[in-house]
């Protein structure tokens, strides 16, 4: 339980923009790349979140804000994704997935135990939005 904890606290701190930050058990890293306010959408910006995983990495269950709209992209290796109560996906590197607004993310980790995978979750949401992760049970 403490270590999930800590995995979420670092999870918030580098999608905060504060640091990249590997989580407690130096298995997943999270880094803010690239924020920009998007001059023809008032209010919006979008936002680059780039997530390492290693072998046997993971993300504690989550959701993000209920004004972002997220385009996933695998860079390398291959991630086990769920979103909602929908199945369990494999994504490999080049493939794509998306999560609406109010989304939860359930499962998010490197499928691999072998190989590490990167993805970059570019998120579009509310310009005033700072906490772009929060983590919850299920």
């Amino acid at each position: 339980m403490i270590r999930r904890i800590l995995s979420a606290t670092a999870l918030a701190m580098a999608l905060l923009g504060v640091m990249p930050a590997w989580s407690a058990d130096q298995k997943s890293k999270v880094t803010l790349v690239y924020e920009h306010v998007l001059p023809n959408v008032p209010g919006k910006s979008i936002k680059g979140v780039l997530v390492e995983y290693q072998p046997g990495g993971s993300s504690p269950a989550h959701s993000h804000p209920s004004s972002a709209f997220i385009y996933a992209t695998i860079l390398e290796g291959s991630v086990r994704s769920q979103v909602n109560d929908g199945p369990v996906m494999i994504y490999r590197a080049g493939e794509s997935f998306s999560e609406m607004p109010g989304d939860r993310h359930g499962v998010s980790e490197n499928a691999s135990d072998t190989a590490p995978a990167r993805l970059l979750a570019v998120f579009v949401v509310d310009t005033g939005e700072t906490a772009l992760t929060t983590p919850y049970s299920n």
